[in-house]
């Protein structure tokens, strides 16, 4: 079992930047598949992004593509998002998910394959 928690959110002008941080504790971090997904209010949770066990890909959700950009240290455990150019639409809770099932690059926007998941970090974008 893993535990996420997430950091890093907050609110933000439009056209602005937040870097969002997950921490991971329980096992080793490299088995897992790791995204971010979102929820806004009155909708429904969605992909953001993915990235695989070792960092060797990535994988985004066509509106996050060119202005987000995951990454992560299986050495410190973490997991983050950096957000570029951020627009009012971006507004959502985001969420930090974990997933040891994956094996196909096709299953990783689905989130029904992530086991783990975090409480989430709000990120409001605003003037």
């Amino acid at each position: 079992q893993v535990q996420l928690v997430e950091s890093g959110g907050g609110l933000a002008q439009p056209g602005g930047s937040l870097r969002l941080s997950c921490a991971a504790a329980g096992r080793i971090f490299s088995n897992y598949v790791a995204g971010w997904f979102r929820q806004a209010p009155g909708k429904e949770r969605e992909f953001v992004a993915a990235i695989s066990r070792y960092g060797r890909n990535s994988y985004y959700a066509d509106a996050m593509k060119g202005r987000f950009t995951i990454s992560r240290d299986n050495a410190k455990n973490t997991v983050d998002l950096q957000m570029n150019s951020l627009k009012p639409e971006d507004t959502a809770l985001y969420f930090c998910a974990a997933s040891d099932a994956i094996s196909s690059s096709s299953t990783y926007y689905q989130q029904g394959q992530y086991r783990y998941w975090g409480q989430g970090t709000q990120v409001t974008v605003s003037s």
